[in-house]
């Protein structure tokens, strides 16, 4: 997103069940749009009478919720209910920071295992480790099958200031440690990797527009820059979006003045319009931008402007299709509802937005499922039919609409690795679950690797596959020599990039990840040109 930010815009429309909670000012609000309060009566009618006379005492307060997510999901696919309960983390996604202790975990074994901490938070500076365990939790027992993610985000976040106790089980130490940790406030980086791929060449990997993404993006460029950077790569696969207003500003670092960035407009939203001010730090700059199938929203805002003033080149495969803009409204009892308030554009008039039926968010959101059935994420594209609307960009180019961006140049998912045996250590998570043992009991050795580059060469002379082959078999996956020996380029990359992750952090694990990628090779080879 989210990552990711993931984007949006003001306006306040609440229909049918706003009355329900906000009284007469949604009341006087319908009145003044047409709304016919009558259907607001028979819903809160039909509540008092079912709670009053009802043979059975029901739970008025879930079926209120219920009803309130019923009726959002009735709107399109994007429009939601968001109980109190869940507010804050939904909200937390794309804030700049949340408050908590500062760790990355991972539960294997159904314990809590401490992956990484973040430098300079609360556990840094109370001496927790990568590898450490979490076995105490103010002073009760926190394992077993029954621990989930969200009970450990439960007992980690916190209001900044307040205090948790944790019980460590350290590799190498017998007893149980004890630790006091003041929780903080904990950064949350959208820009998740800025690195020199090549020379004069920068990659800038964003996982979703949050609210700090444009001056991390700014920090990135600056940092690159500094480095030699004169051609970028800028990645937004599986970006899944966040704030329009980072996009916005991201775009506008690329293009001349006066150019369009995107316009949206609603039933009750007038046309807005963003357009370029000629202000940019990299204006003249060649550079390429990385999409897929989960490229969605914000994503598609970046890509579609970028393609649209003909600015430089979409590469990777059709994004997801996500041309709708919300606005969150809090209402009285500390919930709220994400409403689609108007469809946003590109420069040359295409709504991102794939096709949705109302009511029916299942089968828009098995799209994905229905893209990879019928090979388009493995093939080129189809979406070229003689039924797709086509546009011009600002340079002449034919570009087409009929839902998300489609790339200048596709780039198919690469299957030829794929085998069973990968798909099931893939699926049960073994290739993760190695990666994070082999680092713990490596931790000296690794941590003299000071670079992707010095890991890569380590790891190379480590005999890592039949290691993994042996863990894989102690949980019951069979060896087969044929599928193994396919899949090896992958399984290896895939190692040692978690292993890089896990003692150096995200600037080991990307450079790694994407050394043999083709989309990224592609971008390359693009930017090579003139």
């Amino acid at each position: 997103m989210n990552k990711k930010n993931l984007f949006l815009v003001l306006i306040i429309f609440i229909s049918v069940f706003g009355g329900l909670l906000l009284g007469n000012i949604i009341a006087n609000r319908a009145n003044r749009s047409g709304f016919s309060m009558s259907s607001h009566n028979k819903v809160d009618e039909l509540l008092s009478i079912i709670n009053s006379q009802y043979v059975d005492t029901m739970n008025m307060k879930e079926m209120t919720e219920e009803l309130m997510t019923d009726v959002a999901g009735k709107l399109d696919p994007h429009s939601v209910y968001i109980p109190a309960a869940d507010l804050a983390n939904v909200n937390s996604e794309l804030e700049g920071s949340f408050s908590g202790i500062g760790v990355q975990f991972n539960i294997q074994n159904d314990t809590v295992m401490i992956v990484a901490i973040v430098s300079g938070g609360p556990s840094q500076k109370v001496g927790l480790l990568a590898g450490d365990r979490i076995v105490q939790v103010d002073d009760s027992a926190f394992v077993g099958k029954k621990i989930t993610n969200e009970k450990v985000m439960r007992k980690l976040k916190g209001k900044a200031g307040t205090k948790v106790k944790l019980g460590i089980r350290r590799h190498g130490t017998r007893e149980i440690l004890h630790y006091s940790i003041t929780r903080g406030e904990i950064p949350v980086n959208s820009v998740d990797i800025a690195y020199m791929i090549e020379p004069g060449v920068g990659f800038i990997k964003v996982s979703k527009f949050a609210m700090t993404t444009f001056s991390e993006f700014l920090d990135a460029i600056a940092k690159l820059r500094s480095q030699g950077a004169r051609k970028y790569i800028i990645d937004l696969r599986e970006n899944s979006g966040g704030f329009m207003d980072q996009a916005v500003n991201m775009v506008n670092e690329f293009l001349p003045a006066g150019r369009m960035i995107v316009y949206s407009k609603g039933k009750a939203y007038p046309r807005a319009e963003a357009k370029s001010d000629g202000k940019g730090s990299c204006i003249n700059l060649p550079m390429v931008v990385l999409i897929d199938e989960f490229s969605a929203s914000a994503s598609e805002i970046f890509s579609g402007a970028i393609q649209d003033n003909d600015r430089g080149l979409i590469i990777g495969r059709r994004s997801f299709g996500k041309g709708l803009v919300q606005q969150q409204m809090n209402l009285s009892d500390g919930s709220a509802i994400r409403l689609t308030v108007a469809r946003y554009y590109t420069p040359s008039g295409r709504s991102i937005q794939k096709p949705y039926e109302k009511g029916k968010a299942q089968d828009y959101e098995m799209d994905i499922v229905k893209r990879y059935m019928h090979g388009e994420i493995d093939s080129k594209d189809s979406i070229h039919a003689a039924k797709s609307p086509k546009y011009k960009t600002f340079g002449g180019r034919t570009v087409y609409g009929g839902g998300g961006i489609m790339p200048d140049i596709f780039v198919p998912r690469d299957t030829s690795e794929y085998t069973p045996y990968l798909n099931k250590v893939i699926n049960y998570g073994y290739l993760y679950q190695f990666a994070f043992q082999y680092t713990d009991q490596n931790r000296a050795k690794l941590k003299s690797q000071k670079n992707w580059q010095q890991m890569d060469k380590y790891l190379d002379t480590q005999n890592l596959l039949p290691q993994f082959v042996a863990f894989a078999k102690s949980k019951g996956v069979n060896p087969d020599a044929r599928q193994i020996n396919s899949s090896k380029r992958f399984l290896l990359m895939q190692l040692k990039s978690y292993i890089s992750r896990n003692s150096i952090g995200d600037e080991g694990f990307y450079p790694m990840l994407y050394k043999d990628d083709k989309t990224v090779k592609t971008a390359l080879e693009q930017l090579r040109k003139k």
